[in-house]
């Protein structure tokens, strides 16, 4: 596996991927991978020739007070598991390589409307953040493929709509949310968490599952679904960020009449901030 932290010579390497009429696909991490880092690969794998695989803490996406300086960094393993997997090229700036200018004053990229909601609420400018780190990956790679997972729902609807207004010629893939046996999305935060708290962890996704066995039963007073359902997580003691039934294409809060839904949600478990969603069509 290619092992490059320059864009010189990452631009170089991909030229030569290209004059070969060789595919290229995009798996952005910000590195402390796990098995649904890996499956990003193996599904990027299964779709074109050459994979590179970008590990990189993106400052923009952090706001005041978050846990930037803390967030996990563990390149040597991450590199083991890229291998494993036949990642082919491993891209790991450092931040002064993506940024050659004062963040205070850098360039960012803002996607209205879906941005403003949910965690665009509670973390402000944080999907510009995303949204500039991404346009920048997708230039400096050029990929004919760009694969995603759909745990940050809100996020991969984010960078569908950038995609489609700024004219990337890029096939976006969204993966399921890979889970731990107990039904907890899988993250890189989830190390932040006791054993006793990934245990309470998993009623997250529980209490999703209820829901949406609610809607398909008939259940159409979505806020009080709702209201339910984040007073039942307060009780076991998470802080409820959000917890809404929304529309799965615009994420805009859901009325009855709407089929397509999606229930996400945030919510902090001690100092640890855990997402989660599920999606489903409700028929008559």
């Amino acid at each position: 596996m290619l092992n490059l932290t320059r864009k010189r010579e990452l631009r170089a390497e991909l030229a030569a991927i290209r004059r070969d009429g060789r595919s290229i696909a995009l798996v952005p991490t910000m590195g402390n991978l796990h098995a649904g880092h890996i499956e990003l690969v193996n599904q990027a794998r299964a779709r074109a020739d050459f994979i590179v695989c970008t590990i990189f803490v993106n400052p923009l996406q952090f706001g005041a007070g978050e846990d930037l300086d803390a967030y996990p960094r563990t390149l040597a393993e991450d590199i083991a598991k890229l291998e494993a997997a036949s990642c082919d090229c491993l891209f790991a700036p450092a931040v002064e390589e993506i940024y050659d200018t004062d963040l205070a004053v850098a360039t960012r990229i803002h996607v209205p409307d879906l941005s403003d909601e949910y965690c665009g609420r509670s973390r402000p400018g944080h999907f510009d953040g995303v949204a500039t780190i991404v346009s920048k990956l997708f230039n400096l790679v050029r990929p004919d493929l760009a694969v995603f997972g759909l745990k940050d729902y809100q996020q991969f609807l984010i960078i569908q709509k950038l995609v489609t207004d700024l004219e990337f010629d890029i096939e976006l893939l969204g993966v399921e949310i890979q889970r731990e046996a107990s039904g907890l999305a899988m993250s890189s935060r989830n190390r932040y968490l006791s054993a006793t708290q990934r245990v309470q962890a998993a009623l997250i996704q529980q209490t999703l599952q209820s829901m949406r066995k609610q809607l398909e039963a008939g259940a159409r007073d979505f806020r009080a679904i709702e209201t339910a359902a984040k007073d039942r997580l307060s009780a076991a003691g998470f802080d409820v960020d959000y917890l809404s039934i929304s529309a799965a294409t615009t994420l805009r809060r859901a009325e009855p009449g709407e089929r397509q839904l999606v229930i996400l949600t945030a919510a902090r478990l001690g100092p640890t901030r855990l997402l989660d969603n599920i999606r489903f069509a409700l028929h008559d």
